[in-house]
């Protein structure tokens, strides 16, 4: 079965940066559609980023766009977030989640139901 397993995250003053990692395997890498989601304490999981399964096309939630970036390397089989800029309210853990199937659609990417694989999370800290 497909397996998510993230990397990457800490703690980080304001205004710094932080690259998390999201390693895949168990499936065929090429099939899926990749997000990026958070949580903070208290708060719903909600979308940060997701990218087409042949890396054409990505989207970004308002609150990250152009801070965030998210990439896929089909070689190494893995989905990457780059956070510059880094804001206090970023501060959640971060998961990465994965959908079979050619569906791109905003309406269903950006909805944590429609992913069946997510990994356990890592933490991220932004310190003020």
């Amino acid at each position: 079965q497909v397996q998510l397993v993230e990397s990457g995250g800490g703690l980080v003053q304001a205004g710094g940066s932080l690259r998390l990692s999201c390693a895949f395997s168990g499936g065929f890498f090429s099939n899926y559609i990749f997000g990026w989601f958070r949580q903070a304490p208290g708060k719903e999981r909600e979308f940060v980023a997701a990218i087409r399964w042949d890396g054409r096309n990505t989207n970004y939630a308002d609150s990250v766009k152009d801070r965030f970036t998210i990439s896929r390397d089909s070689t190494k089989k893995t989905v990457n977030l780059q956070m510059n800029s880094l804001k206090p309210e970023d501060t959640a853990i971060y998961f990465c989640a994965g959908m079979g199937g050619f569906t791109w659609v905003r309406t269903v990417y950006t909805l944590p139901r429609s992913y069946d694989s997510w990994g356990q999370g890592t933490q991220v800290t932004v310190s003020s």
